[in-house]
């Protein structure tokens, strides 16, 4: 399936107030499923504005991943935009926020995403020691010197690891929304 055009409407403009329209596209994409993207531009000021979220969702799932050898870290990762990602034995927690996308990487790149954001966040902390502590941590993880665990939470069930290796189960969400 191509990009079907669902839903065209107008609204008013965030930047000038005049008229804004706003087309919802749906998307079959590869290893996600059906996605929505919507697209709005300003025929007055030309302000331009996009947004691409989930159509539909499946259970909350948690997979769970070892990382024991190098070549583990070949492991295709497809991550939805509401998915938590953990490294318990590294302290390790990424959340998703209200901006959040999915992305598809590696475990390396999962691993390298961690290290680029927690190399950021300790240049600009003011126990510096304890962050650098989990950078050199995230350096020997990437050469594996030793093994880790891959958790990832993901309550619209998209995400993926693919590998043999990852093991899914289906998890529980109390009303308060926490998991189990």
């Amino acid at each position: 399936m191509g990009l079907v055009k669902i839903l065209e409407y107008e609204m008013k403009c965030p930047v000038c107030g005049n008229v804004f329209k706003v087309s919802d596209y749906l998307y079959e994409a590869p290893l996600f499923g059906q996605i929505i993207i919507s697209s709005g531009v300003c025929l007055n000021c030309g302000y331009k504005w996009s947004e691409e979220r989930l159509a539909s969702s499946n259970k909350p799932i948690r997979i769970t991943y070892r990382v024991d050898k190098i070549d583990d870290l070949n492991a295709i990762v497809i991550r939805s935009p509401v998915a938590v990602v953990k490294v318990p034995e590294l302290g390790l927690e990424l959340k998703p926020s209200y901006y959040s996308q999915g992305y598809i990487t590696t475990v390396e790149g999962l691993i390298q995403d961690f290290y680029d954001k927690l190399l950021f966040l300790c240049s600009n902390a003011s126990d510096g020691n304890e962050c650098f502590e989990k950078i050199v941590m995230l350096e020997k993880a990437l050469r594996v010197d030793y093994p880790y665990t891959i958790v990832i939470e993901d309550l619209s069930g998209i995400s993926k690891i693919l590998s043999d290796k990852a093991v899914v189960e289906e998890i529980l969400v109390e009303d308060n929304g926490s998991i189990r």
